[in-house]
């Protein structure tokens, strides 16, 4: 490690003063996600919400979580991850507050604003972090502990968070996030080391890192359409759509559809680390993070097609793959890290991730929108209307896995129908053009 990364702290302090206290924060955040699937019944209940109220409600975190990564982005940039996000999780705690007491919907949604806005920051600062602390060749692997032990919100968001409902209800129980919220906060705000400014910030890269400049990257505009278009509709799906399909399409009773969520939940964690672990291991044998990117677009999509045409397959082996693709953004921003320098790395993953929770967004507002074109029967809706909103996910997906194979599909091409001399592909037919594989030659930073 060099000098800005600090590397005379003991690896045991890193561990229990910087991971870990970010790791409980993006734990946060991905219960703050997925609890609309566990409450969501009783605020329709509680509210007389219909299906394209409850898509608002669920995306509206997804919204402003959105639009304020770039922001955050370049805060954490400058002023540390340490700062930024014991900030910002006293909105949070503040957003939880007025959610557990709103008496209409506006203030539910008002609330939830608050909420996406408080977490927002939870898993740029631990990428921060990480990417500060950690070896490059390390990042992916560290990105898959961060995110499965993040994502442990998600499975707390299913049994438990159902268990609770019963005995406290939701309102209290956004009582007990308000609490623990501020905690952690606190936590972060006060374990956390601050970081040494690395001198080398404004001169190390020769031009300086604008948002321009990261959308306009070639590599990234071949990656990001292809990790928005999975991630974040495999986030629309699980922390609302999934539970409104096993009920209404599977016919899943409250227990059995708390189970499976459960289940998804807990495959969500193991599939972060595990891609976490695929991309070191491929890394070693010069197989690039991308790689396995589009596998799991390719899988997630190959999924989506069997529940559409309601393939008799256990609900389960589909929906656990929605769940894997979740987890891809270990993938993702571990690819964004090669592809950008190291003290831009927070604005890099925050222009990524503007995009996966603006996909989130629509995607989740959306399948409401469509699934509301058809009459509800006991709060019920018919399997033709999920068919149709989630074949709509599928082909927006096929067409970014498309455009992100396009230089393969072109060097198949070349390789079969020959190459005109004094080409890129070289003697040895090795070159694909673009940035899919090769991180490191575009764009000179």
């Amino acid at each position: 490690m060099d000098a800005s990364r600090e590397s005379s702290l003991p690896k045991w302090r890193l561990i229990l003063s910087v991971f870990l206290p970010f790791a409980a924060g993006y734990y946060l955040a991905y219960l703050f996600r997925t609890i609309n699937a566990a409450i969501s019944p009783a605020l329709a209940s509680d509210f007389e919400l219909d299906a394209a109220q409850t898509g608002l409600l669920a995306s509206i975190y997804f919204l402003v979580f959105g639009l304020t990564q770039i922001p955050i982005g370049v805060l954490l940039d400058r002023l540390g991850p340490r700062r930024v996000q014991g900030v910002l999780l006293v909105f949070a705690a503040g957003g939880a507050t007025l959610f557990g007491n709103a008496s209409s919907f506006p203030e539910l949604l008002v609330a939830r604003a608050m909420i996406g806005l408080g977490v927002a920051g939870s898993l740029m600062a631990g990428l921060k972090s990480i990417v500060t602390w950690f070896p490059r060749e390390r990042v992916a692997l560290a990105n898959g502990w961060m995110i499965m032990l993040g994502s442990l919100g998600a499975v707390t968001a299913t049994a438990p968070v159902d268990w609770l409902l019963n005995y406290v209800g939701w309102r209290s129980l956004f009582e007990i996030l308000t609490i623990g919220t501020f905690a952690v906060s606190g936590l972060i705000y006060l374990v956390v080391p601050e970081r040494v400014v690395d001198s080398q910030i404004g001169t190390s890269a020769q031009k300086p890192l604008t948002l321009w400049s990261i959308y306009s990257d070639p590599r990234f505009l071949r990656v990001a359409p292809l990790s928005a278009a999975s991630i974040g509709s495999a986030w629309a799906l699980q922390s609302l759509w999934a539970s409104a399909w096993l009920t209404d399409v599977e016919g899943l009773d409250g227990q059995s559809r708390v189970t499976q969520m459960f289940l998804m939940a807990v495959g969500l964690s193991l599939g972060a680390l595990l891609l976490g672990a695929m991309a070191d291991r491929l890394r070693k044998l010069n197989i690039r993070t991308e790689v396995l990117l589009a596998g799991v677009g390719a899988l997630f999509i190959v999924a989506e097609l069997a529940l559409v045409l309601r393939i008799h397959l256990p609900s389960f082996l589909p929906w656990s793959t929605v769940s894997l693709a979740g987890a891809a953004t270990v993938l993702s921003f571990a690819v964004v890290a090669d592809y950008f320098p190291r003290e831009f790395a927070a604005r890099a993953n925050g222009a990524l991730n503007l995009l996966h929770f603006g996909w989130a967004f629509t995607i989740q507002y959306g399948i409401g929108l469509v699934v509301g074109q058809w009459p509800s029967q006991d709060g019920h809706y018919p399997v033709v209307a999920y068919q149709a909103a989630f074949g709509l996910c599928v082909a927006l997906q096929a067409a970014a896995l498309v455009w992100f194979a396009v230089p393969w599909i072109r060097t198949l091409g070349r390789n079969v129908f020959g190459e005109p001399s004094g080409s890129l592909a070289g003697s040895g037919g090795s070159y694909i053009d673009g940035p899919i594989l090769e991180a490191g030659a575009g764009g000179d930073w």
